[in-house]
């Protein structure tokens, strides 16, 4: 089996050649018919209908119409010359009109009583009447009609391509070339019985029909074939390798739960074990003493208990006489973390140390031969934590917090810090769609903490618009009253010219002057310095201070259960997830708190949408289906995981149900068949190991 054809280089393409090939190289990155081919239209207009000049209409977006030009006229001089040619079909007559090019389609065009032809183009209102400027037109032939009654593939192009007559009408052109000459060599890289399984067309079909598809319903099949392929081999690439990591890298084998959990978790515990966080950490606990290498996720909404959880298995690194450690992507989050752990286990005589970019070379020498010698148990730092100078006497357990903040060749670095693996548990108070989970982290073992603590209240979160803002003074005056503390939080530190949102120094103005002494006020940005910071946050922490006036610095890493308001300002400015995760600093004690949205008037669709989804539900889980939704998984990813999302046609945020089958699919295909031996899955191997020739090796995400 021979995938050559796919492999021609663009340039032998027929109406191609070496320049044009160089910029759809560059412009495009397509080298070869394969990735021609695989360069998808983004929409498709539909030939298949023609319209009378009668029927046209504003609403039309596009018409195609089938007539005769009966004249034909230069109109204007020089640089304001136009073309014009009027059109009729016997139910009407419309003008035609080229305002680039005028001459040149003048010499192409004649008007001709006997010769019919058909036009296709967006409609135009000018003077009380429809004129069509710049449309397509082709004289009715044979070869026409057929086109004509299909659904034309729109691609993208650039202007570069453009100068070189590649815009999308170009593109299609050189992929009907193409197209015509799939006969037969299109090497289908699907077993026949997954195939029949999932009723799919063949590989090569499905490539005919999505570039020239002959009815909607043959581009529903050809996309469902192309996007099953793709999700398939992102799926088994994925068990593939956790299948080989599980055969590999051997783990420590964490063999007893001893004093130092047993003690902490009858003596000590600050509250009772929700079922999901006992379900949580049975699972940890039997992935460390497998004797294989844990590698798991754990997902969970703000104040899920996700830290208690991680707590709970350093104590059994510990017992097993192991080290661990917690990485956190803010130092503000890493102190946080510190002081938690070190006030939980005051009791246990357990040495926890604090890593940061701000600590001092004396104390980080002692911290350092702490670590080597072993006195040193658990370390909580930042990126810090990665230095090479960062030795561990047998480190066990690697923590990482919310890790999509840290890179892939950060993270990678923690397995080099102990001969034998340590385990890795990462937790993420992001939610991320299923969809994306399964396909970002489809090698992980994922375990979600979806219960919260015992009497914690949901947030009522309510949207209220800038000339309610006297009223919601009036709110957070009322809770100051009865004891309770306040966040304020803007999107931007200066003011912008080019955007008119309340900037962070102007609203601590406008509340320092609605609440006057006795009222105290505590305000935090990222421009200030560390020290500064943590004074205010100090004194905004003890309840010296009843409001805190911040940028989102506080997204992550105070924790005050007596604060009961978020106020959000201008919160059109933020996307869904962060609207969250700032939600997610109130509701932290027994008391109700209240989430309150302020915005501008100015609200567009995607705004209102996150508006309304934010005072509708709590559960992280469906806000960040809507966030993928109106963001693409791509944005929600981070850049740290392009490599993983390069989808030329799937998308996540509509095509769960292919990716579930597609899963599926491998899971029972590598049950049967784990090294893919098999002769009716020959096509499936060799597909993968060309597919591994040219991948970069993602999965060691952790």
């Amino acid at each position: 089996m021979s995938g050559s054809f796919l492999q021609t280089p663009i340039e032998y393409l027929k109406g191609v050649g070496p320049q044009k090939a160089e910029l759809l190289k560059k412009e495009l990155h397509i080298f070869n018919y394969g990735d021609l081919l695989t360069f998808y239209p983004f929409r498709y207009v539909d030939r298949t209908k023609f319209y009378k000049i009668k029927e046209i209409n504003a609403d039309l977006p596009y018409v195609q119409l089938r007539g005769k030009i009966v004249h034909t006229e230069m109109v204007g001089v020089k640089r304001s010359q136009r073309f014009v040619a009027r059109f009729t079909d016997g139910t009407g007559t419309l003008e035609l009109v080229w305002f680039q090019g005028a001459k040149w389609i003048g010499e192409k065009i004649k008007p001709h009583a006997s010769n019919e032809c058909v036009v296709f183009g967006k409609p135009a209102l000018f003077n009380g009447k429809f004129n069509i400027p710049h449309p397509e037109i082709d004289p009715v032939s044979e070869e026409n009609t057929v086109l004509a009654s299909a659904l034309q593939a729109v691609y993208n192009s650039t202007e570069k391509l453009k100068v070189r007559s590649l815009d999308t009408k170009g593109i299609a052109r050189i992929q009907k070339t193409l197209v015509l000459q799939i006969k037969n060599n299109i090497p289908e890289i699907l077993s026949k019985d997954i195939m029949d399984k999932f009723q799919l067309i063949s590989r090569e079909e499905a490539f005919k029909q999505i570039h020239l598809p002959k009815s909607p319903e043959d581009l529903r099949r050809a996309e469902l074939r192309l996007k099953f392929d793709e999700l398939f081999f992102i799926q088994l690439k994925l068990l593939k390798q956790k299948g080989l990591r599980e055969k590999t890298v051997r783990g420590n084998v964490f063999s007893k739960v001893g004093d130092y959990f047993n003690n902490f978790f009858t003596k000590h515990l600050p509250f009772e074990l929700t079922g999901a966080q006992k379900r949580v950490i049975k699972e940890i606990r039997l992935d460390m003493g497998s004797g294989k290498q844990m590698n798991r996720l754990v997902q969970g909404d703000v104040g899920s208990g996700k830290t208690l959880v991680a707590l709970m298995n350093m104590l059994i690194a510990l017992d097993n006489g192991f080290q661990s450690c917690l990485m956190a992507p803010t130092e503000i989050l890493a102190t946080q973390h510190y002081e938690t752990i070190s006030q939980l286990l005051k009791p246990l005589n357990v040495n926890v140390g604090l890593l940061t970019g701000s600590k001092k070379a004396k104390a980080r020498r002692i911290l350092h031969e702490q670590l080597q010698n072993g006195e040193m148990h658990i370390l909580i730092g930042t990126h810090a934590l990665l230095e090479d100078a960062v030795q561990f006497k047998n480190i066990g357990l690697v923590v990482i917090d919310e890790q999509h903040r840290f890179g892939v060749a950060q993270r990678a670095k923690m397995w080099t810090k102990n001969t034998i693996a340590p385990h890795v548990l990462i937790m993420s108070a992001t939610p991320i769609p299923r969809t994306l989970a399964m396909t970002l982290y489809g090698d992980l073992d994922v375990s979600v903490i979806d219960e919260m603590p015992p009497g914690r209240k949901p947030i009522q979160t309510v949207h209220r618009f800038d000339e309610n803002r006297m009223r919601v003074f009036g709110f957070m005056k009322e809770q100051i009253e009865v004891g309770r503390q306040i966040y304020v939080v803007y999107p931007l530190i200066k003011e912008s010219e080019k955007m008119d949102f309340k900037d962070l120094m102007d609203g601590y103005e406008s509340i320092a002057r609605a609440f006057p002494p006795p009222y105290q006020i505590s305000i935090v940005h990222g421009q200030m310095k560390a020290d500064a910071k943590e004074f205010e946050m100090q004194r905004f922490v003890k309840g010296e201070t009843q409001i805190m006036v911040a940028t989102t610095v506080i997204e992550v890493g105070v924790n005050v259960p007596n604060a009961s308001v978020m106020v959000i300002e201008s919160a059109e400015r933020f996307g869904l997830s962060q609207l969250h995760q700032l939600r997610g600093r109130v509701g932290r004690g027994a008391e109700q708190s209240y989430c309150i949205l302020m915005t501008s008037h100015k609200l567009g669709a995607d705004g209102k949408l996150r508006m309304e989804t934010m005072c509708r539900t709590n559960d992280g889980f469906e806000i960040a289906d809507v966030d993928m939704k109106l963001r693409g998984p791509g944005d929600m990813a981070g850049t740290q995981q392009s490599g993983v999302l390069d989808l030329n046609i799937a998308d996540l945020a509509k095509d769960s149900q292919i990716l579930h089958a597609a899963r599926n699919m491998v899971i029972e295909l590598l049950s049967e068949d784990p090294e893919l031996a098999k002769t009716e899955n020959s096509n499936i191997a060799y597909h993968f190991s060309m597919m591994g020739r040219n991948n970069t090796n993602w999965s060691r995400i952790s």
